[in-house]
């Protein structure tokens, strides 16, 4: 099982990025995927997540109206659409199997994003 997380980087407050993270490995079309971010000093957290046919997604309470998350399972691929970028979204971002967080014990190097002005 492998993550590939992309997409991050600087970006001033009210800004906007789109992660994408490629995954192989196991049955992509048949598996809930989610996005997690760990900031500097923090515990990581889970952000938000998608069921395996795009038919449900849930967001932590902060991001939501501000970020989309997405998949296409063709491309064996998670999105994770940032608009609105707040400094406090500063952190690097995961993507795992799982709705609600992580289920697979291991992930890939993450992605950074960093919100300053």
């Amino acid at each position: 099982v492998q993550f590939v997380e992309s997409g991050g980087g600087l970006v001033q407050p009210g800004g906007s990025l789109r992660l994408s993270c490629a995954a192989s490995g196991f049955t992509f079309s048949g598996t809930d995927m989610s996005w997690s971010r760990q900031a500097p000093g923090k515990e990581r957290e889970w952000v938000a997540g998608i069921s395996n046919l795009s038919r449900q997604t849930a967001y932590t309470e902060s991001v939501k109206g501000r970020f989309t998350i997405s998949r296409d399972n063709a491309k064996r691929t998670v999105y994770l659409q940032m608009n609105s970028l707040k400094l406090e979204d500063t952190a690097v971002y995961y993507c795992n199997t799982g709705y609600r967080g992580g289920t697979w014990p291991t992930w890939g190097q993450g992605t950074q994003v960093t919100v300053s002005s």
